[in-house]
């Protein structure tokens, strides 16, 4: 379980030093958990913020990497695009789909991983 979620989070971070600069912008809120760059005192850098800041950022990068994979622009992934923009997604398709629709949508691969972090 752990392998499968450290593989997931590795595909998203690869996938993210692809993507240009101006896809890769932080979060707003993230300045306190990663370092504030202005010259005020950052907040800790471990934590539920800091958890909660590293979650959204996955799933901002989950967002930019399925809108690319979406080549059909129709909020469905099929298993031949999740193949080739989403591999870890291609990978665990089938858990993903549970209604066996052919496709799977942003807000089911958000579930899956946010049920896989749980798990952890």
């Amino acid at each position: 379980m752990k392998k499968m979620i450290a593989s997931l989070v590795l595909c998203i971070v690869s996938a993210a030093v692809s993507l240009p600069a101006s896809a890769q912008a932080w979060p707003a809120n993230a300045g306190a958990t990663r370092g504030a760059t202005n010259g005020a005192a950052s907040g800790p850098t471990s934590g539920p913020t800091s958890g909660t800041a590293r979650v959204e950022r996955m799933m901002a990068q989950v967002q930019s990497r399925f809108a690319a994979a979406n080549t059909t622009h129709d909020g469905k992934l099929t298993r031949e695009q999740a193949q080739a923009g989403m591999p870890m997604v291609a990978q665990h398709f089938e858990e993903i789909d549970a209604q066996q629709a052919g496709f799977v949508t942003l807000a089911q691969i958000e579930d899956f991983m946010r049920a896989r972090a749980a798990a952890r």
